[in-house]
């Protein structure tokens, strides 16, 4: 990101920041609230589109690219995991994994058999068959990984993926973000108010006064 700049109205949430994360490093965007930390992961997502500045995603500069490029770099590159899971309650656990992969354009049976491999690596292949509301909040955020990591994406942006969770679970689920960090070579993007689970990672970026610094 070089000079990025995000205005909501008059007012800039984020001002002339500037940063690289080299590929397979882990990092923490921490802050308070409402200091534009998601505004951040969702720039870096290309969810939104920054006022002024240049935004290189995976060597590609994706500052004016149009809607239809974005979500096919979001696709190809990018994996999400949310404070709030975002599972389709009416899908079972393996088609909720596998419904990247139909966007995307395969066929749905080998959709499900990369969805099942995904959901083997989180400790869930047992459960494919179940609904979300079947699960625990912690088996939810599982399945949202594994949702996020289908499509074999170069970068996981995670926006509060311990926020409801209890801490035993909130532990394991970052137990497992960093060891996919570190087996896959994946950069890992996390936002949290956690200052353990950022201490966990390789790098921490501090928001304030929308200006974005490591700490």
């Amino acid at each position: 990101m070089q000079g990025i700049t995000r205005l909501l109205g008059n007012e800039a949430i984020l001002c002339d920041v500037s940063f690289s994360l080299p590929a397979g490093q882990s990092c923490a965007i921490v802050g308070a609230s409402g200091s534009g930390k998601s505004t951040l992961l969702n720039l870096i997502g290309l969810l939104d589109q920054p006022c002024r500045g240049r935004l290189i995603l995976d060597g590609c500069d994706m500052t004016q690219a149009n809607a239809d490029q974005r979500a096919i770099a979001r696709n190809r590159s990018l994996g999400f995991v949310f404070q709030s899971f975002n599972l389709l309650p009416r899908l079972s656990v393996l088609d909720n994994v596998a419904l990247p992969l139909t966007y995307r354009g395969s066929r749905l049976a080998s959709a499900r058999q990369a969805a099942k491999a995904q959901l083997e690596k989180v400790r869930l292949a047992h459960r494919a068959l179940n609904r979300p509301a079947d699960l625990s909040g912690g088996q939810r955020q599982r399945v949202a990984i594994a949702r996020a990591l289908v499509t074999g994406p170069r970068i996981l942006l995670a926006d509060e993926p311990t926020g409801n969770l209890d801490g035993d679970t909130a532990q394991d689920i970052m137990g497992l973000l960093s060891s996919l960090n570190r087996e896959q070579a994946m950069t890992l993007l996390m936002v949290t108010h956690d200052p353990g689970m950022a201490q966990c990672l390789d790098r921490r970026l501090r928001v304030r006064d929308g200006a974005v610094f490591d700490v």
